[in-house]
């Protein structure tokens, strides 16, 4: 493994534990799980419309072909849904804690994390727009599975999750190296879907009111400022 893709997946395995970490110390409530996973929903559509998108679908021949596998990654993040009922989302409220943790939630947060590493595997030093994407994605993720499950009362199997969904993205990047290159276009077409879905439920099911909310498009606006600075920031370097 190139030692650039061994330092990302290190990163991202720190950055869920760093979460998880801090996530232990603050209360559900706190208003910064809503603000981060607001703005990372901003973060995360701008850089599939302007960063995964032109890659998918740049000198490929079966254009069409490759959009199925988007809608592929939509539906399959439906599906993931069903056994982790949106807790990636911040769905936690509608959960009781106790009945939360399941062996269906833990698999429908690995399969998300692991798929998100393999394209990861295939790209090349410099083009790191996707793993902020992911990064920044896992924020919010990781302190919400922090204050489930690694507060002072969390179990053994509580903690054994957690450290399976931090591990899922690096796996990923380590076993999508053995892919042929093509099936990692296909793995970013679905990881496309997947954050497409992702960041569309959280901007518009963030307010259980659904009203416009000055507060909330600041959040979007400033995800979206930020992904287009970093985007642009590797761009200039790149040239």
């Amino acid at each position: 493994m190139p030692q650039y893709l061994l330092l990302t997946a290190i990163f991202l395995f720190s950055a869920v534990c760093l979460g998880g970490y801090l996530g232990r110390k603050l209360k559900k409530e706190n208003p910064i799980f809503k603000f981060l996973l607001i703005f990372s929903a901003g973060f995360l559509l701008t850089i599939t419309v302007s960063e995964i998108f032109p890659t998918i679908f740049s000198g490929h021949d079966n254009k069409h072909h490759i959009g199925y596998w988007v809608l592929g990654g939509v539906l399959l993040q439906i599906l993931l849904e069903s056994l982790t009922k949106g807790f990636e989302h911040g769905h936690h409220h509608h959960q009781k804690e106790s009945g939360i943790i399941t062996i269906g939630l833990a698999s429908g947060l690995f399969i998300h994390a692991f798929l998100e590493g393999i394209p990861l595997s295939q790209i090349m030093e410099g083009k790191n727009q996707l793993i902020w994407g992911i990064a920044i994605h896992n924020i919010p993720v990781s302190l919400l599975m922090g204050s489930f499950f690694l507060n002072s009362n969390a179990s053994v199997p509580k903690k054994i999750i957690f450290l399976v969904f931090a591990a899922a993205t690096p796996l990923g990047i380590l076993l999508g190296g053995y892919f042929p290159s093509e099936y990692s276009r296909y793995a970013l077409a679905i990881v496309a879907g997947i954050f497409l879905h992702i960041s569309s439920v959280i901007i518009f099911e963030s307010d259980t009111h659904h009203k416009f909310d000055n507060k909330k498009m600041a959040y979007v606006v400033l995800g979206i400022a930020s992904a287009a600075i970093i985007q642009g920031f590797h761009t200039h370097i790149g040239e």
